[in-house]
C-alpha cells in the first residue's frame, strides 16, 4: 500500500503548489512505494523564506546546545535503524547490510558532530603589538542548499546537513526523486530530535526546478551537491555568477592495484566488495583492476567462480549479495557500455546482460559483468559507468601501475595490494587520488576523516572530519587593543 507524502516546510507539511506528483517505485519489484510533491520555484521560494527566518535565531542558539539535539538525532536513527534501512532498500534496491550501514555512517556522523557543540575550534596565536590579543572564530554562512543522491540517501544527507547544523546554519534539502522516502524520514527524525521549525526544510522535484531555484535563489549562501561531474560543473558554473559557495562531490573511476607479491586471496575479497557492493553504484566502486602481469591469469582464475556465485535478488532477502541498479534508464546506460566495451575490443569473460530470470524481470537487474584485455585508453577504462562492470588491465611494473591509475579526469579512491613496504610508501607518496587504500578495496571510508577526491571528482572542499566544517563556516578574525591607545600595525614607530 503506497502513501503521499508532502514537503516540510517551516515545519509544517504542504502538498507542492502546482498540486502535481511523482511516483516513488521500488527497483527490485516494480511496486508503487509512494506519491511525493513535484515542487517548483514557489515551493522553494517558501522552503527558503523558512530557513533564513529560522537562522536567525539557530545561529544564536549555544552550539553545545545544538550538539545535544544532533545527539538525540543519533539515539533515534540507532533506535529506527532497521526501519529505515528497509525503507532504504525498497526505494534504492542494495541488500539490507549495506543499507543498515547507510544509517550507522548517518549516526556516527551524528555524534561525531554534536561533540563538535563542544569544539568548533578556532584558534590563538600571538599578535606583534602590546597589549592586544587576536582570535579567529567560526561563523555560520545562513541557508544551506543539501542536494543529494540516490545511492546513499541517509548517509549522504547527514554528511551536508549535521556539520552545517552544528555550525549554526540552516537547511533546504532536495533529495534524488528516486529516493525520497528515505530523506523524509531523515527529516522527520531530526524533528522529533527538537530541531526547530525552520531550521530543516525538504523539498521535493527535479534537479532541473527544484535544483535549479536553490542554485539560483539570492538568500541562498551555499550550495553542497553529491551528483556526476556534469551535473555539477553546471551547479558550479551557474552558483558562481551569484558568488556562492560551492562544495561538489562528483564522480570517480577507481582502481585497485595488485602487485605480483600481493596476498591474492585477500585482493578478491576486496575486488569483489569494491565492484559488485551496492551493484557498483558507488562514487568509490571499483571499477578498473589494475593487475601486474605476473599475476594477472592466476587473480582471474580466483576471481571469475567468486563472481560467479554472487547471488542477484530483492535487497530484502538476506540471502541476496547484489540489488538491482536504480532504474531502467541505469540499467540501458549500462549495457550501453558493455556494448561500447566489446565493440573496443575487450573481453567479455561474465555477465554483460540484464538479469531477466523468475522474479528479476520484475525490477532493474544487471548481471555482475567482468572485462579482460581492457586498454587503458578504452572508454570502459576511462568514463564513469555506476553499475557493475569491472575492467581488467594489464601491466608490467610497478611505475605502469601507478601511472594507469592516475590517468584518469577522476580522483577519488584508490587501493593497491603488495606486501612491499617501499611500495606502500611510494603509492602513499605517487597515488593523486583524496583517498587511498592499502591490502584493502576503494570503498569504507569512515566519518572522521575527509572524504572527497581531486581533478573531475571534486573542487577542493571535502565532507567528514573536521574538514567538512570548513565549507559551512566563515573565518572571522578578532583583534582587542586594550592598550588605551591608537597602536598602528605594521607601521614602523621610528
Amino acid at each position: 500500500m503506497s502513501t503521499t507524502f508532502q514537503n516540510i516546510i517551516g515545519g509544517k507539511r504542504q502538498d507542492a503548489h502546482s498540486g502535481k506528483t511523482f511516483q516513488n517505485i521500488n527497483p527490485a519489484t516494480g511496486e508503487l512505494l509512494g506519491t511525493f510533491p513535484l515542487s517548483d520555484e514557489t515551493d522553494v521560494e517558501a522552503a527558503v523564506s523558512a530557513a533564513r527566518t529560522a537562522f536567525e535565531h539557530w545561529r544564536l542558539v549555544p552550539a553545545p546546545k545544538r550538539g545535544e539535539i544532533l545527539f538525540r538525532v543519533g539515539e533515534l536513527l540507532s533506535r529506527y535503524k532497521e526501519d529505515l534501512a528497509r525503507i532504504m532498500t525498497r526505494e534504492m534496491g542494495k541488500v539490507l547490510k549495506e543499507t543498515r550501514g547507510d544509517v550507522q555512517e548517518g549516526i556516527d556522523m551524528a555524534y561525531y558532530m554534536a561533540g563538535e557543540g563542544r569544539r568548533l575550534f578556532g584558534y590563538t596565536v600571538p599578535v606583534e603589538l602590546p597589549n592586544k590579543s587576536g582570535m579567529a572564530l567560526r561563523d555560520p554562512v545562513g541557508v544551506v542548499a543539501c542536494i543529494t543522491p540516490w545511492n546513499f540517501p541517509v548517509a549522504i544527507p547527514t554528511w551536508k546537513m549535521f556539520p552545517a547544523l552544528i555550525a549554526g546554519n540552516t537547511i533546504v534539502l532536495k533529495p534524488a526523486s528516486d529516493t525520497p522516502q528515505s530523506a523524509f524520514r531523515l527529516v522527520e527524525i531530526l524533528h522529533e530530535a527538537g530541531i526547530p521549525e525552520g531550521v530543516v526544510n525538504i523539498v521535493f522535484g527535479s534537479g532541473q526546478t527544484v535544483g535549479e531555484a536553490l542554485i539560483h535563489h539570492p538568500d541562498v549562501s551555499i550550495i553542497s551537491f553529491t551528483g556526476s561531474t556534469e551535473s555539477g560543473r553546471h551547479v558550479a558554473v551557474e552558483a558562481a555568477k551569484s558568488l556562492k559557495r560551492v562544495s561538489l562531490e562528483m564522480g570517480g573511476k577507481n582502481a585497485i592495484i595488485v602487485m605480483d607479491d600481493a596476498d591474492l586471496e585477500l585482493a578478491v575479497e576486496g575486488i569483489l566488495w569494491s565492484a559488485y557492493g551496492t551493484t557498483g553504484q558507488r562514487c568509490t566502486a571499483c571499477s578498473r583492476l589494475i593487475i601486474h602481469q605476473d599475476v594477472y591469469e592466476k587473480l582471474l582464475t580466483l576471481l571469475i567462480p567468486r563472481i560467479e556465485k554472487l547471488r542477484l535478488g530483492n535487497g530484502l532477502d538476506e540471502a541476496s549479495d547484489v540489488g538491482p541498479v536504480i532504474n531502467k534508464r541505469q540499467l540501458e546506460s549500462i549495457h550501453e557500455y558493455v556494448k561500447i566495451g566489446q565493440s573496443e575490443g575487450a573481453s567479455l569473460v561474465i555477465g554483460g546482460k540484464p538479469a531477466t530470470e523468475g522474479e528479476l524481470s520484475k525490477g532493474f537487474f544487471y548481471q555482475p559483468t567482468l572485462f579482460k584485455d581492457v586498454k587503458p585508453d578504452m572508454r570502459i577504462a576511462k568514463e564513469e559507468i555506476f553499475g557493475p562492470v569491472l575492467s581488467a588491465i594489464k601491466v608490467a611494473s610497478f611505475e605502469e601501475a601507478i601511472a594507469v591509475n592516475n590517468d584518469t579526469k577522476y580522483g577519488l579512491s584508490s587501493a593497491i595490494y603488495t606486501q612491499n613496504v617501499n611500495r606502500v610508501q611510494q603509492a602513499v607518496r605517487d597515488i593523486t587520488t583524496g583517498i587511498l587504500y592499502v591490502n584493502s578495496g576503494t570503498t569504507g571510508a569512515e566519518i572522521q576523516f575527509p572524504f572527497g577526491g581531486t581533478r573531475g571528482t571534486g573542487n577542493g572542499h571535502r565532507e567528514a572530519g573536521i574538514a567538512g566544517l570548513d565549507v559551512f563556516t566563515e573565518w572571522k578574525v578578532v583583534y582587542t587593543d586594550y592598550s588605551g591607545k591608537l597602536q598602528k600595525a605594521q607601521i614602523d614607530n621610528q
